[in-house]
């Protein structure tokens, strides 16, 4: 498989904490995604089939996975401060935190990209600022 580039456009947003809560009627605690986190899920996986021309890599072949999460500097920061975030001397330190970017980006990709996320092998994320927000995503064989 030849790597897969693809971009998703928006502000990044990371996996959500399921919430669990117990149901009187079955007597069991039960536990549910939040709505926002399962339509970003699939706004991935909508924008990786646009881009993959069904490549997809079989369960023993482990996988390369690179993340930029790009953000739009602030509107309050001066115009010196503001060229520095976009040419990368300033990073953000912001919600959503990296690890949770990388699960939400691992998660959708499951069973379309690859068959499970266990297949993994190397993570690559940045968080940087932009002109224009969103995730840049490459998805490859791990080749070592």
């Amino acid at each position: 498989m030849a790597s897969v580039m693809f971009t998703v456009p928006g502000k990044p947003q990371g996996k959500a904490r399921a919430r669990t809560y117990y149901n009187a009627a079955t007597k069991k605690h039960c536990s549910t995604t939040p709505e926002n986190t399962v339509l970003y899920e699939n706004f991935i996986k909508d924008r990786y089939l646009q881009m993959a021309k069904g490549a997809f890599l079989e369960r023993e072949k482990p996988v390369t996975l690179r993340i930029i999460a790009r953000y739009l500097p602030p509107k309050s920061v001066s115009k010196k401060r503001k060229f520095d975030m976009l040419e990368g001397r300033e990073l953000p330190l912001k919600k959503p935190d990296m690890d949770n970017i990388v699960k939400v980006v691992a998660d959708a990709l499951n069973g379309v990209a690859y068959h499970d996320d266990t297949q993994i092998a190397l993570v690559q994320a940045k968080k940087c600022y932009s002109a224009v927000e969103g995730l840049d995503v490459t998805v490859e064989e791990y080749t070592g």
